[in-house]
């Protein structure tokens, strides 16, 4: 059986691999391309349970990077069970052919308590006084320990939020990818894995921060290109064959569209004072929509108003398509996790979570990094709010708080989604903004378009 490694570069698409990416670009000359169609939604979640399991979200079930849980009535964001994932995944297929064979999955999406032989995750710990402590979930436990000893605390404050891809006083614009790069080398030396899945997510800040045609992100792409360089120079000088894929493609927009606050003005959107604050709650609710950048899952309580729901969410600029039953099973995500109609924007357009029409009525948690308790994808957890006048000076006083012990709130998160420049979800109509595969002249790749589906049989393929 030969040795593989797909590395997955967030948000790399053909348009990007030019003069900024001179390495890439000559993987790409000397061996083969391929245009991903999209997974949808084209996010991480379900592209990633696509890639892995050769399924649609019908079968698997990753409807999107969160859902809404009905038993427990309760919007659940990015968890990480490998679980939740109700299909077999390649490392279960070629197992049972070859039980020699060996998978290492580093950093990749639902990596806890999966059976894959080495796996590490991003997990904070969070004590009961309240804080949030940067840590590493690892399988086996062990490699936590040895790892970060061997390369250093992961820095967590550069994989998401305001400092993600951005040089600060902390490290450098990269450092998240380049430890995820280190990392994987790492277990390559260890424990030279058959196949080794890699997830390099630097270009999926800037992206979305300032947009795809923005000059910085010459600069992302430059350095991305030389993390790759390491990872591949480090793999091909071991006897191991590099993929590249990515998961989906960002495009500018410009369009924030609010679907809770017109349910909330319908009267069908419900939310629970707390402390002067208002939560969101679901289960009260007669509709809803749970954002998750151009898609949203619009769940209906009440089946009484299902049309006036749908009738509504017609006439909405921004809004390209509704999705019913039928539309579900057409493109692949008819299960019971998806909402009951599945609203797609225009490309230039993104959906928001805020069901607030009062800014100072906010729940605590949306002026923060949250992806956990937030009912909805939130990309404005890239900025620090402009309208603080010294955020240094407030950013320095919570991380005191924080010490001397005190509870605090790191409340720098803007309230504003105009500032958010990039965003993804559906199908781009341009094939130059979908994701890409690039593998050497001997990869069975037999069209230049491929679904994202045909990902797990391609690297099934390539193994021999």
């Amino acid at each position: 059986m030969n040795r593989q490694a797909v590395i997955n570069v967030v948000g790399l698409c053909d348009r990007h691999i030019g003069p900024n990416m001179p390495f890439t670009q000559a993987m790409k000359n000397s061996g083969q391309r391929a245009f991903i169609k999209p997974a949808f939604p084209a996010v991480t979640c379900t592209a990633q349970s696509n890639y892995l399991t050769g399924k649609t979200a019908s079968v698997h079930g990753i409807v999107g990077n969160g859902w809404y849980n009905r038993e427990l009535a309760e919007v659940q964001f990015w968890k990480q069970p490998n679980q939740l994932v109700q299909a077999p995944k390649i490392w279960d297929t070629l197992r049972a052919t070859n039980p020699e064979f060996t998978c290492a999955k580093v950093f990749w999406w639902f990596n806890m308590y999966s059976n894959a032989d080495w796996s590490i995750s991003p997990r904070p710990m969070y004590p009961a006084d309240g804080r949030k402590i940067p840590d590493i979930y690892t399988s086996p436990a062990s490699i936590r320990m040895q790892i970060t000893k061997d390369l250093g605390e992961f820095p967590f404050y550069g994989f998401w939020g305001p400092a993600a891809g951005r040089n600060t006083s902390k490290g450098p614009a990269d450092c998240a990818s380049r430890w995820i790069a280190e990392s994987a080398i790492w277990i390559e030396k260890n424990h030279s894995p058959t196949l080794s899945l890699v997830y390099l997510p630097h270009l999926d800040y800037n992206l979305q921060r300032v947009g795809p045609n923005d000059q910085l992100i010459g600069t992302d792409l430059q350095l991305i290109d030389n993390i790759i360089r390491d990872l591949v120079t480090t793999y091909e000088n071991r006897g191991v064959e590099p993929i590249l894929i990515s998961e989906y493609g960002i495009t500018e927009s410009n369009k924030p569209i609010h679907l809770n606050h017109i349910f909330r003005e319908q009267g069908w959107l419900k939310v629970r004072d707390e402390l002067g604050l208002e939560l969101l709650d679901a289960g009260a609710s007669k509709a809803f929509a749970v954002a998750d950048h151009q898609v949203a899952h619009i769940y209906v309580n009440d089946t009484h108003i299902k049309n006036d729901v749908r009738m509504l969410l017609e006439t909405l600029d921004g809004v390209s398509e509704i999705m019913d039953i039928d539309g579900k099973k057409e493109i692949g995500i008819n299960h019971p996790r998806a909402g009951d109609f599945i609203a797609i924007s225009d490309e230039n357009a993104w959906f928001t979570y805020y069901y607030w029409m009062d800014e100072d009525r906010a729940p605590d948690f949306a002026r923060t990094v949250d992806i956990h308790r937030k009912p909805g994808y939130d990309p404005a957890e890239l900025f620090i709010d402009p309208s603080i006048r010294f955020p240094k000076t407030r950013i320095a006083t919570r991380l005191l708080q924080k010490k001397l012990g005190f509870r605090m709130l790191m409340d720098v998160v803007p309230l504003d989604p105009t500032l958010v420049k990039g965003s993804h979800g559906c199908i781009p109509k341009n094939r130059a903004d979908w994701p890409v595969l690039i593998a050497g002249k001997n990869a069975p790749l037999h069209s230049c378009e491929i679904s994202s589906t045909d990902i797990h049989d391609i690297i099934v393929n390539s193994l021999g």
